[in-house]
């Protein structure tokens, strides 16, 4: 699952922060407010004030009600502070987050690399390093930051049921060398051991699968599912009733074909140990 864009330095448009701080700075002119005075009314200190003004720090959720009120703006600050927090995402893959985090079931297939959502951090570096060769060390640490964010929503208090079915190259390449596999590994392990998330390993003995490409069915209490697909370039949400259809029954034959939940636990505890140094 990939959240990768196009890094600050040549991307040619504002980040979220940015654009947020610049309506900020245009309200507060237009009121006739000083960064200190704007402070003052929003119990912030001047030098908040102007690192959100400058895009140098996203303006706290705190921070945007206080604005709403100051300048009359009935959650206008607060709903721009949500789309700023989507920043830093490329265009295409805004619609998927957005319907993940609504999700009842999260069904995945993962084929050569493990979920994004699964991944450790030094995993998560060693993909995107891979990915992003030309990136500096600042740009490959917002991407993975960025991904390790799409976590939280497991972390509510009814989070989504989460079931991935990894083909065993997920466990097999070795991504970021030894001590980075025995980690993830070690995370798989214990996500597995989660009420809330079902891991599969769909082993090489198998055979032909029946599908080579990877994919994301997502599910709703009350919409209908749909379906996330991804190419080298970019990715799409499909909501058409029969595709959608068949790419559930794929995951039904991709399920059965791989190993029980328990197998799969035995299997991933047995590489892991093979990645011990």
């Amino acid at each position: 699952m990939s959240e990768s864009t196009t890094g600050r330095a040549g991307r040619g448009r504002a980040s979220g922060a940015e654009i947020l701080g610049a309506e900020v700075r245009a309200w507060r002119l237009h009121a006739g407010l000083s960064q200190r005075e704007l402070g003052e009314k929003a119990q912030y200190g001047q030098q908040y004030v102007a690192k959100v003004e400058s895009g140098e720090r996203l303006a706290s959720p705190e921070f945007c009600r206080a604005c709403d009120q100051i300048f009359g703006s009935p959650e206008s600050f607060a709903r721009l502070r949500e789309r700023a927090t989507q920043s830093g995402y490329p265009d295409w893959f805004i619609p998927y987050l957005q319907l993940e985090r609504q999700a009842t079931s999260i069904l995945n297939y993962s084929v050569a690399l493990v979920m994004g959502m699964l991944q450790t951090e030094d995993y998560a570096t060693a993909v995107f390093r891979a990915s992003h060769p030309r990136d500096g060390v600042d740009e490959i640490k917002a991407r993975v930051a960025r991904r390790l964010k799409r976590r939280v929503i497991m972390e509510r208090s009814a989070p989504p049921l989460l079931w991935c079915v990894l083909d065993e190259s997920c466990l097999r390449r070795e991504v970021g060398g030894r001590h980075v596999m025995h980690d993830q590994l070690s995370r798989l392990v214990k996500d597995a051991q989660s009420p809330h998330i079902t891991l599969q390993v769909l082993p090489w003995s198998s055979g032909a699968p029946s599908t080579h490409l990877g994919f994301t069915l997502l599910k709703f209490a009350e919409d209908p599912d749909l379906l996330y697909v991804e190419n080298p370039l970019s990715g799409q949400v499909i909501d058409s009733p029969a595709v959608v259809a068949d790419a559930a029954v794929t995951y039904d034959r991709l399920r059965a074909d791989a190993l029980s939940p328990e197998a799969s636990l035995v299997l991933m505890r047995k590489v892991m140990e093979e990645y011990t140094p």
